[in-house]
């Protein structure tokens, strides 16, 4: 089947999300299925094809998947309700992620986009680690070189642009490292990324938003580069 070209999102494409947020149920989704297929599954289609080729001039065996069905790029929309006390059975927002490595996606360092609330995010990095890449992570920031190299990938990140930082999560330095190691701030980060977010942009409705997102995430590579490298929990063989 011959590739889609992407040429933007559309107004309907925010809202969608608006009215859903109002009817969050059942019954006003099935009836407006359509506007959801056509307004954002079809160009998030697109935009995963067409930007993951632009990501591979970077990230080399990034996996761009069309797949909607929770294991490719773009997540479901449907909420997993059954422990949660919100009862809200879809998610107001879409989510697309291009990820870099051989395990499952969200194991792996990669590229995000959220659009919510006619806001943008784009985001590089690893939301939260697994217990084996905390491992790896802990290892890697507390190591002499590596650790180095992760205070000059900020350093490079905060001369890119007005890019944030996150993942710090406890308030102790674990158990085994000395609580006045000089890496004692980042030890205590339990997922590492950097994003940025605006309102959403003009370029959103045509298709220099792969433009827009390519450079953010080109910004932002060296952040994904030195998790893929260090925080790789299934290196390829």
């Amino acid at each position: 089947m011959a590739e889609t070209a992407f040429n933007g999102f559309t107004q309907e494409t925010l809202l969608f999300f608006a009215q859903l947020a109002e009817n969050n149920n059942q019954p006003w989704f099935k009836a407006h299925k359509t506007e959801y297929d056509r307004d954002v599954i079809a160009p998030a289609k697109a935009l995963v094809t067409a930007l993951g080729h632009r990501l591979a001039e970077f990230a080399p065996t990034v996996v761009a998947d069309t797949r909607i069905n929770g294991a490719g790029s773009i997540f479901r929309i449907y909420r997993d309700v059954r422990f949660s006390h919100d009862k809200r059975p879809y998610k107001t927002h879409l989510g697309i992620l291009w990820w870099e490595g051989p395990g499952k996606k969200l194991e792996n360092p990669g590229y995000y986009l959220h659009l919510e609330n006619g806001r943008l995010m784009l985001g590089a990095g690893m939301y939260q680690f697994t217990k084996e890449a905390m491992a790896l992570y802990r290892q890697a920031a507390a190591d002499e070189k590596s650790g180095a190299a992760l205070l000059k990938t900020v350093e490079t990140l905060s001369a890119a642009g007005p890019y944030s930082l996150g993942g710090s999560h406890y308030k102790r330095v674990p158990r085994g490292y000395d609580k006045d190691h000089p890496m004692a701030k980042w030890l205590k980060y339990n997922g590492l990324w950097s994003s940025v977010e605006m309102d959403v942009p003009q370029a959103f409705y045509n298709d220099s938003f792969i433009d827009l997102c390519a450079g953010h995430f080109r910004n932002m590579q060296p952040l994904h580069a030195w998790l893929q490298r260090h925080v790789n929990t299934c290196p390829a063989e």
